[in-house]
């Protein structure tokens, strides 16, 4: 990927070290002038979405002041995108504790209203009634188990009572959860991977949130308070955003994960998905 980098962009990088984490490859690389940054690829996608989606989301959020990180270089390889971003400090978000809850709820209430003025950015995607480009997908949990089949069928039942995208001004950024949120220190220094931002309700952050602390991922009392917070949620967001990250996890886990974890997802998604 460096080397395809330096065809198309002219710019010289060398990997400098590896990123834990994630379910896709990212890469800590030195620029020429020495200063670090991390290196994504994005496969199956355009620049110029990548610029009017998730960098957009980004620079609208950097703007108020969000500690995201800043885009350095944005250039397409073949069918795929290549983004160096800014290398944040801290260290991934192990355990959700009340203090890190609390500046997660900060930097939150910053996606709101954040896309006002820029009705250009589109909006996400739900993928209830088709599938996803490479997650979302229907057909595995309909093979599955009776169990799964059937959490399929209502997730398209709520999938025909809403628009396929989610409406809304603020960012979303779709994957809000303690694995992209870093930390030292004890203070949230920044969140990142950004790449399937856009425009809708922030609140479907909150659902990813309550997914990404599944089942051990906080304390108890942040679940806790989380689940009040989802709770107060207007059913035409809080439903069809459970409904996709019902989906796009118990589908993720019958095709990645052993077959106990789709039980553990599948029995989140029971808890509040309804027709």
């Amino acid at each position: 990927m460096l080397a395809a980098v330096r065809e198309a962009a002219g710019v010289e990088l060398v990997v400098s070290g590896a990123l834990d984490g994630g379910e896709v490859g990212a890469a800590r690389v030195r620029w020429p002038d020495g200063h670090e940054g991390v290196l994504k690829w994005r496969p199956d996608f355009d620049e110029k979405d990548m610029r009017a989606g998730p960098l957009a989301a980004i620079e609208a959020l950097r703007a108020r002041g969000y500690p995201a990180p800043a885009t350095e270089l944005v250039v397409q390889v073949g069918t795929a995108v290549v983004t160096v971003q800014e290398l944040l400090s801290g260290n991934k978000i192990a355990h959700m504790d009340e203090r890190h809850f609390d500046e997660a709820l900060a930097v939150h209430a910053l996606h709101v209203g954040a896309l006002a003025e820029r009705s250009d950015v589109p909006r996400i995607a739900l993928h209830l009634r088709d599938d996803g480009p490479g997650y979302c997908l229907h057909e595995p949990m309909r093979r599955f188990s009776a169990r799964t089949a059937e959490l399929e069928q209502r997730i398209r039942e709520i999938g025909d009572e809403f628009d396929e995208r989610m409406p809304g001004d603020d960012v979303v950024h779709q994957d809000f959860h303690p694995g992209n949120m870093l930390s030292r220190d004890g203070r949230l220094t920044g969140v990142i991977d950004w790449d399937g931002a856009g425009r809708g309700d922030a609140g479907f952050d909150l659902v990813t949130l309550r997914f990404g602390i599944h089942p051990a991922g906080a304390d108890r009392s942040v679940v806790q308070r989380l689940d009040a917070l989802l709770d107060a949620l207007p059913d035409d967001v809080l439903r069809p955003a459970w409904a996709h990250m019902s989906l796009r996890m118990t589908d993720w886990a019958i095709r990645h994960f052993p077959s106990d974890e789709v039980e553990t997802w599948a029995g989140l998604a029971a808890e509040r998905i309804t027709t």
